[in-house]
């Protein structure tokens, strides 16, 4: 039977992540790549900041953003968050399938801006709410509803990468 990491990198199911690696890939990284469905039926992704409070994923965009325009006719997106650039080890990712809300009200603005100017700019927060908050910029919420894949390199021998596995020469 093939060994995962040793022998092969074919069945890779069992290398999830557990909910302990999940919370602290979204405590740590900061972006992620949101996919949408643009106008024309074709997929697109853009890279974006976002934090992960309430349940929720959370980005802002302005109003003239095609992603943002896109949420009105579909407002089912993908979330691929991995650990590239974060201090973490290995190698970990999170595919997440969500619901987007568009929040235009205030109410969301005075909680969400503080919050991901001091997640994104700890050094001055106030100089980024002051940039972020401008008339046509949105908060958009994603809501999970399901992981569609994730993984963690560290769950095998040799990250996944061969590095010092040794094997066994058959005969």
């Amino acid at each position: 039977m093939a060994r995962t990491g040793v022998d092969n990198l074919e069945n890779l199911k069992p290398l999830k992540l557990d909910p302990e690696a999940s919370a602290h890939l979204l405590a740590t990284q900061t972006e992620c790549t949101f996919i949408f469905a643009a106008a024309s039926g074709w997929p697109r992704g853009v890279i974006m900041s976002f934090m992960h409070e309430k349940d929720s994923f959370w980005f802002t965009a302005t109003t003239d953003r095609a992603h943002v325009s896109s949420l009105a006719g579909d407002p089912r997106v993908s979330l691929v968050i991995s650990s590239t650039g974060t201090e973490t080890t290995g190698r970990q990712m999170l595919a997440i399938r969500g619901v987007a809300l568009v929040h235009k009200g205030r109410d969301v603005k005075d909680w969400f801006f503080p919050k991901f100017a001091h997640r994104l700019a700890p050094k001055d927060p106030d100089a980024f709410v002051r940039l972020l908050d401008s008339e046509n910029r949105v908060v958009i919420e994603v809501r999970q509803v399901a992981v569609s894949a994730s993984h963690d390199s560290r769950k095998m021998p040799g990250d996944g990468r061969g590095l010092g596995v040794q094997v066994k020469p058959e005969g």
